[in-house]
């Protein structure tokens, strides 16, 4: 496998707040490099650090790494079923390797049904295009 045209998040934390409103709930989207299993731990308590952050309802993620010539993924969707398969899916498209996405709900009472998938697509691809941030 070649890994060259693969992409990485250019910075260590990158929190976009405040991206989607919908019927109450809220959106905010973090992404960066990480390269083993600890710095995915230290991201993920990094942005839950702020009041704000350890109190949103879902914090849904996935991470893809790049190691000995393979990819290892991991996801979780944090109670927002299906979620971190949406960002992980996103990341495997655009090959992107040692980074973390994650996808910050704040939930306004009503149900977003299928709305809430593209909301968190919406998310994702706005945290790895660097020209829409």
């Amino acid at each position: 496998m070649d890994f060259l045209d693969s992409s990485t998040l250019s910075e260590e934390f990158i929190l976009l707040e405040n991206i989607i409103t919908d019927r109450g709930s809220k959106y905010a989207v973090s992404g960066g490099k990480v390269f083993n299993r600890d710095e995915i731990k230290a991201f993920l308590t990094k942005l839950k650090q702020p009041k704000k952050y350890a109190k949103a309802t879902h914090h849904s993620w996935a991470a893809r790494l790049s190691r000995d010539g393979q990819i290892w993924e991991t996801k979780q969707d944090d109670g927002e079923t299906g979620a971190g398969a949406v960002i992980l899916r996103i990341m495997q498209k655009q090959n992107y390797v040692n980074s973390i996405v994650v996808v910050t709900r704040w939930f306004g009472g009503t149900h977003l049904g299928t709305d809430r998938y593209k909301h968190v697509q919406d998310a994702t691809k706005l945290i790895l295009d660097p020209t829409r941030r």
